[in-house]
């Protein structure tokens, strides 16, 4: 009871300075740059539903972040369509894609699943870089406008954007805590753990990867229409391989499989990334190795490691906490003793 606590005022600590930050740090760049945390985060929410808690690594939700992005650019430009409609409509393409890639996609496991999905995000990059008429191609698409007003409320001005973005941030956090710690969750973690177990249990398991999945491109998506509505201006490179890295690389620093990972993850790499531009492409020298030895010693992440920690405090004293912690950290604590009995037998 006091470790839920303890979470929950930390939660609302989190939550109160986010909300505050504009009033503490009224400086342009850095609400933009937490603008701009707050978009990957959503996307990086996406990944972490399908690989960190179904067990399916998917490489083409850069190209789902893309096709959202666009296809928002597209129909309020193009098509002159109310704003509103239009992020919504972005949103259930992308998930109708998703539906159909993932039904094909789905029949492959493991590292074939993850080659289908590369394959598929690329193909998604290049449609956009060739297809001129209608996404601009290499010079762009601009044009985009901001949020539309809803009511008194104006999207306007940057702080606006900021409370916008963090709204929808909040909304997939809670969204996410809601499926994580429901019987679907658990079905998700059943899957992850041992998809043929699931199966001899009784468990849909295709159905199941197929709502995983899909309801993870929705995130993604959704994180792209913000995205096009905060910059205004899209490339093809948004699409590209390199980005589905940077989530990639978000989410294990933070810790995959872990509902705090996508925030501490985002937000380390993208303001120590700012703080290291000086050194252009050297700071890479620096991020290889410091991601290295992260994934050596902490394949958890950061948050994975602190909830190992907190595991071996309590192996020690005897404490029967770890029954009454939420499935996902037992899951973290008993991989944790599944690799020190077989060191010990080795």
């Amino acid at each position: 009871m006091a470790t839920v606590l303890k979470q929950r005022k930390l939660l609302i600590l989190v939550i109160a300075f986010a909300l505050v930050f504009p009033f503490l740090i009224p400086n342009n760049y850095y609400l933009h740059m937490m603008t701009i945390s707050f978009i990957w985060m959503i996307a990086v929410y996406g990944l972490n539903l399908f690989a960190g808690y179904t067990g399916y690594l998917s490489l083409a939700h850069a190209g789902f972040f893309a096709i959202g992005a666009y296809t928002l650019a597209i129909l309020t430009v193009k098509a002159g369509l109310h704003f509103w409609l239009a992020f919504f409509l972005s949103c259930l393409i992308s998930c109708l894609i998703g539906l159909l890639v993932g039904l094909v996609a789905l029949r492959t496991k493991e590292h074939f699943f993850a080659i289908y999905t590369l394959c598929v995000g690329y193909i998604i990059y290049l449609l956009i870089d060739k297809w001129d008429s209608l996404t601009g191609g290499v010079r762009g698409f601009i044009g985009i406008p901001a949020p539309a007003n809803i009511g008194p409320l104006s999207f306007q001005t940057p702080v606006s954007q900021y409370y916008l973005v963090l709204f929808f941030l909040l909304l997939v956090v809670f969204v996410m805590y809601r499926i994580i710690y429901s019987l679907t969750g658990r079905t998700y973690i059943a899957i992850r753990n041992s998809e043929d177990l699931a199966l001899t249990i009784g468990i849909s398991t295709m159905k199941n990867k197929l709502t995983s999945f899909v309801l993870s491109v929705f995130f993604t998506s959704l994180a792209g229409a913000l995205y096009a509505s905060f910059i205004r201006f899209l490339g093809p490179d948004i699409g590209y391989i390199s980005v589905m890295f940077d989530f990639l690389t978000y989410l294990i620093v933070g810790g995959i499989g872990t509902m705090a990972g996508p925030v501490v993850g985002t937000l380390l790499i993208t303001f120590l990334s700012q703080q290291l531009q000086f050194l252009q492409d050297y700071r890479m020298l620096i991020f290889g190795p410091v991601l290295a030895l992260l994934v050596i010693f902490y394949p958890q992440g950061i948050v994975g490691g602190v909830i190992r920690w907190k595991a071996k405090r309590v192996e020690k004293s005897g404490n029967p906490q770890v029954r009454t912690m939420p499935a996902t950290n037992r899951f973290v604590i008993s991989r944790h003793s599944e690799n020190k009995k077989q060191v010990k037998e080795g």
